[in-house]
């Protein structure tokens, strides 16, 4: 029963690539994916070039593939995650004539992989772009016909760069040159798949006595469109778990295998479990407008409170008012003295009528309220006139 709510492990196939390099790291991958990991992998027996691996892909043979960013884009065919660099390595033969790319390659034989190979593309765009004529080499299918030049697109590995020996390295340039408009810029410029490279001098010994600039390619890893999102989340948090083996294991490969890796440049659409992968530490649709709502909150409150001040504010106002009427009345009825004449009591009379009718057009204009204080004003000047006027005064006043 413990064993039944242990996490079950997810398995993926995984096409093995034809270069060499290339099929041992993939399968030190697929080793360390096991104890301990969401996804458990599988390479095939069959051995994949990069185009042949992306058909299996999308005819769903296979899961996962390593392959090069400078493929053509395919509708079925997602990127997981960068792995590793590709560099291109052009190397000639000690003692051969490398004055200008047209010298290098006159009358030479030239391996650059199997054709169709990223090597062969990118070296075939390469000497287009700098005017070496298509016939002025010839290729040989196999480096150990000890060619003239040698075109290799792999990471940087002293151990597998042994068929360089008695070769020196073409570089395209000076390491100042970069960034200053050159034929390595431009290349770049027309791939943006490619960025720009330094070898650095002595790393492959007698092959390298200066540094090199060259161009390189990120190593994709590429799925199915249809794996769930969550197996290739797992399998990317697994991929990067695993770097400090992985780096010990193939030093100078994983240098650049990072949590937020750089996918903007690849050349297939990303799967949504990568792109759950880089979003999740994204703030949630709450939490992004969590601010604007506090915000907007607090000026609703602001505003209903202001609402609430200013509305207490204008009945005071309306209180005040119908007092300073109260107050009048009473000023207008206490000034009329018991010895007060006929005419002296008919004018205060017709002064708290006119006191009224002042009132009752204020009310009517919504400037005063009709609430117990205005009654209250209306009941003190009625009887204000009965004080002054007699019983005969409060009957006018009842019938008007």
């Amino acid at each position: 029963m413990l064993a039944g709510c242990g996490q079950r492990q997810q398995d993926l196939l995984l096409a093995t690539p034809a270069e060499p390099i290339s099929a041992e790291i993939l399968a030190g991958l697929g080793e360390r994916l096991g104890a301990g990991s969401a996804i458990r992998a599988t390479m095939t027996t069959e051995r994949f070039t990069e185009e042949a691996a992306l058909n299996a892909i999308e005819a769903g043979r296979v899961d996962i593939a390593l392959v090069s960013n400078n493929l053509p884009f395919r509708n079925n065919v997602e990127t997981v995650m960068p792995l590793y660099p590709a560099v291109l390595h052009i190397a000639y033969r000690d003692g051969r004539s490398a004055a200008s790319p047209q010298d290098l390659l006159r009358n030479a034989t030239v391996f650059a992989g199997l054709e169709g190979s990223s090597s062969r593309l990118i070296f075939e765009q390469l000497v287009t772009r700098i005017g070496v004529e298509r016939d002025s080499y010839a290729y040989v299918s196999d480096p150990a016909e000890e060619p003239d030049v040698i075109v290799v697109f792999a990471p940087i590995s002293t151990e597998e760069m042994d068929v360089l020996d008695g070769y020196r390295l073409y570089s395209l340039g000076r390491p100042s040159d970069i960034g200053t408009g050159s034929k390595v810029d431009a290349a770049i410029l027309l791939n943006p798949t490619l960025r720009p490279f330094i070898i650095p001098a002595g790393i492959y010994g007698d092959t390298t006595p200066e540094a090199v600039v060259t161009v390189a390619v990120d190593r994709l890893l590429v799925a199915r469109r249809d794996l769930p999102a969550s197996t290739i989340y797992d399998f990317v948090t697994d991929v990067l778990r695993l770097k400090p083996t992985l780096a010990a294991t193939w030093p100078g490969i994983f240098f650049d295998l990072s949590e937020d890796f750089d996918v903007s440049n690849a050349s297939f659409t990303l799967h949504a479990g990568t792109l759950d992968y880089l979003n999740r530490e994204a703030p949630t649709v709450y939490e992004r407008y969590s601010g604007v709502a506090e915000v907007v909150v607090t000026l609703i409150l602001a505003l209903a409170s202001a609402t609430v001040a200013g509305v207490r504010i204008f009945n005071r106002y309306r209180k005040n008012r119908i007092d300073s009427f109260c107050i009048r009345a009473i000023e207008l009825r206490d000034s009329v003295a018991s010895d007060s004449s006929a005419a002296e009591r008919a004018g205060v009379v017709a002064q708290l009528r006119d006191l009224q009718t002042e009132a009752f057009g204020l009310l009517a204009d919504e400037k005063l309220a009709a609430d117990e204080s205005f009654q209250i004003f209306v009941t003190l000047s009625n009887d204000a006139i009965t004080q002054v006027c007699g019983v005969n005064a409060t009957s006018a006043g009842e019938s008007r």
